[in-house]
Order: C-alpha cells, then structure tokens, then sequence
C-alpha cells in the first residue's frame, strides 16, 4: 500500500507541473472579483481522474461550478469575518509538507515536482487548508445548530419509499476482558541497555539518530522518516513523552530512556516552533516470553471458569479484573472509535470493524456466549490474553424506527444542512456578479442560476 501511495502523490505532482506548463491559461468564469482559470480546473481534473473520484457530468461543468460554490462561500466569509486559527492552519501545512518530503526524499526532489521553491509550495498549501478550513466553517455558520424531534425522524421514515431505506450491515456489541502477561525484569534490562548503547553510539558521533531509527525503531511509521514524528502539540503526545520532549534544549543530545504504554524512547529534539515541537524518537517494545502468556491463559481460563460458575458477572470481572482501562469503567463494553463509520462513537461494530482476533471469535458465537481466552494484539501493538462477550447482534436489515433511530436521525439532518445550503447558494448567485465564458456556458448546471439572462 505504501508503494502505492508514493506513486500515486507523484503522479498527482507531475499532473500539477504538466497541467501548469501545457495549458494555454485563459480566464473562463468570474464570481464576484475572483477569476477561475482553466489551468486550474485541468489541475482539479487530472487529481481527480487519478484518485478514481467520480465525476457525475462533464467535468467542464460539474469542476467550474464547484470552484464557483466555494468562491462564493469564501466571498461570504469576508462580509461574516469569518476566520481560522493560524495554529491549527500552519499544523495541518507541516504534517503535508513533511508527508511530501517523505514521499519524494528531499525537499529539493519536492520543489522538483512542484517547479516552484520550498517556501511557495508551503504558502501555497497554507493558503489551500485556510480557504478548506473557512468554507467549513461557514456553512456550519449558515446552518447552525438543526434541532430535530422525534416525530421530524419518525415522518422522515413514513414518507421515504421503503425500498429507498439504507440497508444496515449485521453490527454487535462487545464486552471484554483483558490480562496482560508479565513482562520478566531481565527483559526490561534487556531493552533499557540496548537503548543505552543507541545512545553512546550516537554521542559518539558513530551513527546518526535517524540512521539507527531507521533500522531498529518499532514505531515503523516514524522509523520509515528516521524516528522523526513531525511538529506536534503537548496534547498531541503522551504525558511521559511530551514532558521530557519539551524540556529537551539540545539538538545534539539524547534524552534519558521514557516508559510510555507503548513501550520504551529515547528521544532527540529537531526543532521547536513556539508551542510546538518536531523531535526524533527510537521505540523499542519487551517481548512476552511464552511462559509468561501460558500463564496468563490460564489465569483468564479460570476466571472463564468462575464467570460460568456464576461466581462472579463477566461485567463484575471486567470492573475489576481488567487490565483493559478503556472499556474497565464501561463494564467491558468496547466503544467504536471510527469516526467515519456510521457506529461511530457508539458500542456498535460491524465484524470488519472490530479487531480481527475478535471478529474471528464471535464469528459463531450466540448472544451471552462467552469465549475461551484468546490472545490479542491491542491497538499500541501489546501482547495480551482476552475473552470475550456478545452482548448483543443486530442482523442486517433495512433501517427502522426501532434499532436505528441515530441513522436515521444523521439521515434527516444531513438533508436538511443540504437544503439550507441548497437555498442560501440559489440566494447568493442573484446578489453576486458571474460571468461565464462562451464554450463554458451550454451545461446542465446543478444549480441553474449561474447564467443570468
């Protein structure tokens, strides 16, 4: 997949360089006092052909009059004083250009692609995130907050033709209990003193930080750039992290070893920006010996054992017994932490959704069936034992009042913040001056205002 990715943000990037260099740039429409040139919209074509977008009509027409959409929104946000904190504009800004270094292999190899210098390109993706960044906040502006009742839901539901009702996919919810393994001080020693010569191997002037990054650090994705992780906040980090992080002072030192849940850091600053920081990291992580997770097994097996019995309730056991601290407060019950997914930020989870050791066990499983101890990798890449409880399972279905109120709830209230903004656009294109070149006009428009007779 990451091969993938780097062809295909070169193809985009050469796209861009072509698209500027080929085409004979003229003006084609005019929204307010900004102009909307060809170049552009061959630039928009070509990124969306090679991102496999769908482009439903010509893209002559349909790439124009979204450009004009935005144009107008932006023109809005100017009367409104709409604005976007520089802070968050110049985060987003470095996490692309470090993501397009890292893609190309050089900040030279980037303004390469891009025929413009480093310092262009980042005030040109500035100025692309801000006007993303204020359009959306100005349609969040338009709509406001939309109030909806119970009965707006259920006659959205009575006056949808039934065979146009989503199909909702089989979700569950799921309980869980997890042990993690002991992990024997040796191994902990171990580690500790293989960071420790990292760290002499680097003071010594050996090896370079990001060269042993690159070969022995075990957060692959920050290993692939050199252990370097891209200028974060404090929140954006782990306490244990972000403490010693910050009070780094010296690019040429390294910090004492950090313990985080995920392991164990040495660390080296790159740079601080204000309240900012880009810094190096090498994460080595102690390996559970398989004694270890025999016995965890069978520490969990009994307490499967004891949960059959009726000793105790799998929701007792989880308060107490688990080593899981996101779901120990919550009985056990796992929560969706997709927020693209329509379960998002509920206890719903399609199978796909859920980690795969996981989904294979409740696969068969029946409602109240509770498995036999497992092991799992959780989500920061740790070891550990679980079992599991089907609480519940919605076989899929065609949406309805009863188990799927929130869908169509989200359902309801998208079409009415579409409509909202359907209807301030129509508004806007009789009080904002448009013109349109021949050749660019014969078009079925989405919104039919544009050309005024």
């Amino acid at each position: 997949m990451k091969k993938i990715g780097v062809v295909f943000f070169l193809v985009c990037c050469s796209l861009i360089v072509e698209a500027q260099e080929n085409v004979i740039d003229e003006v084609v429409w005019v929204v307010g006092d900004e102009a909307i040139l060809r170049s552009d919209i061959e630039i928009q074509r070509s990124i969306m052909q090679n991102e496999d977008q769908r482009i439903d009509g010509d893209p002559y027409c349909v790439i124009p009059e979204q450009m004009a959409i935005q144009k107008l929104y932006l023109h809005q946000a100017k009367i409104d004083s709409i604005e976007v904190g520089e802070a968050q504009i110049l985060q987003r800004v470095e996490q692309w250009m470090n993501y397009a270094v890292n893609q190309m292999g050089s900040k030279e190899k980037v303004e390469e692609y891009f025929n413009m210098k480093y310092s262009q390109i980042k005030e040109q993706r500035k100025e692309l995130i801000r006007e993303q960044q204020i359009m959306q906040q100005m349609q969040n502006h338009l709509v406001g907050e939309i109030k909806l009742t119970p009965s707006d839901v259920r006659k959205f539901y009575n006056q949808i033709p039934k065979d146009s009702l989503p199909n909702i996919s089989t979700a569950v919810e799921v309980q869980i209990i997890t042990l993690e393994p002991k992990i024997p001080l040796e191994e902990i020693d171990a580690i500790k003193a293989r960071l420790r010569e990292y760290t002499e191997l680097i003071n010594s002037g050996q090896y370079s930080f990001s060269a042993l990054a690159r070969l022995y650090s075990e957060d692959k994705e920050s290993a692939a750039r050199g252990g370097e992780l891209g200028f974060m906040g404090k929140t954006s980090l782990l306490a244990e992290f972000a403490n010693v992080a910050f009070n780094l002072t010296d690019p040429k030192r390294v910090s004492n070893i950090v313990e985080t849940e995920y392991g164990f850091h040495i660390i080296q600053l790159i740079e601080k920006r204000g309240d900012r920081i880009n810094c190096r990291h090498i994460l080595l992580r102690p390996k559970v010996s398989e004694k270890e997770i025999t016995e965890a097994m069978v520490r969990l097996d009994s307490l499967y054992n004891d949960i059959q019995a009726n000793k105790f309730s799998f929701e007792e056991a989880a308060t107490y017994i688990s080593y899981d601290k996101d779901t120990r407060n919550n009985k056990g019950l796992m929560v969706n932490s997709n927020y693209e997914s329509p379960n998002g930020g509920t206890s719903k989870f399609e199978l796909q959704e859920l980690p795969p050791e996981i989904g294979r066990v409740i696969y068969d499983m029946k409602v109240d069936g509770i498995s036999k101890p497992f092991t799992m990798l959780t989500n920061k890449q740790k070891e550990v034992v679980a079992i599991v409880k089907l609480k519940a399972k919605t076989e899929a279905h065609k949406a309805n009042m009863t188990d799927d109120y929130l869908t169509l709830k989200n359902m309801v209230e998208t079409r009415k913040r579409e409509e909202l903004l359907n209807e301030w656009i129509a508004k806007k294109q009789k009080t904002t001056y448009i013109r349109i070149s021949e050749g660019w006009r014969n078009c079925d428009f989405r919104y039919p205002g544009w050309i005024k007779e």
